[in-house]
């Protein structure tokens, strides 16, 4: 299975003013651990983050690559692993195909690892997220923390369904490994 992952609000704290340096990534509690799990039973996961902070002109690529630094060491201490993360670094004015919810970076990442869209899961917390993954029609989990809680409140369009609802990253991750998909 591949499992693509959005950042913000999914393996950690989402911030209004964006995650602009390592010390500002914050981690929600069982994501790191919900990754390795997944790492070790065979899953791909890759991360698939808009970061428009780049095309805002708040962070560069190198900041960037800090932050994706943390957060490949951290998960090298739980025993887990990215196969691969890819950003739209898109202002939401300029915004591609590869920004979600435009699907371009899950079809890319499919492509990348030769993974059809139905053994692919995409877990995020916004509805672009859900979108993205609809447009490539891949399975769709949302998760209630960071802007989850306040997606699922506000309700998810009917085109958009199914989509399973999880607590976090970790209960995602039972649904994976129990099978459900």
């Amino acid at each position: 299975m591949l499992v693509l992952l959005d950042r913000d609000g999914v393996i950690n704290e989402d911030r209004a003013d964006f995650v602009k340096s390592p010390e500002e990534l914050v981690f929600i509690p069982k994501s790191l651990e919900a990754i390795a799990r997944l790492n070790g039973h065979g899953h791909k996961l890759v991360l698939v983050t808009n970061q428009s902070c780049i095309g805002r002109g708040i962070i560069n690529e190198e900041q960037l690559a800090a932050i994706h630094g943390k957060l490949r060491d951290m998960l090298a201490k739980v025993s887990g692993r990215l196969d691969e993360i890819l950003i739209a670094p898109d202002a939401p004015w300029e915004a591609t195909e590869r920004r979600k919810p435009g699907p371009g970076m899950l079809i890319e990442a499919m492509r990348k690892f030769n993974m059809r869209s139905a053994d692919t899961i995409l877990i995020g917390d916004s509805e672009r997220d859900i979108e993205a993954a609809k447009s490539a029609d891949c399975h769709r989990i949302l998760v209630q923390t960071g802007k989850g809680g306040k997606t699922l409140a506000a309700g998810l369009k009917r085109h958009l369904m199914p989509v399973h609802v999880a607590t976090d990253l970790d209960q995602a991750a039972d649904f994976i490994l129990e099978g459900r998909f």
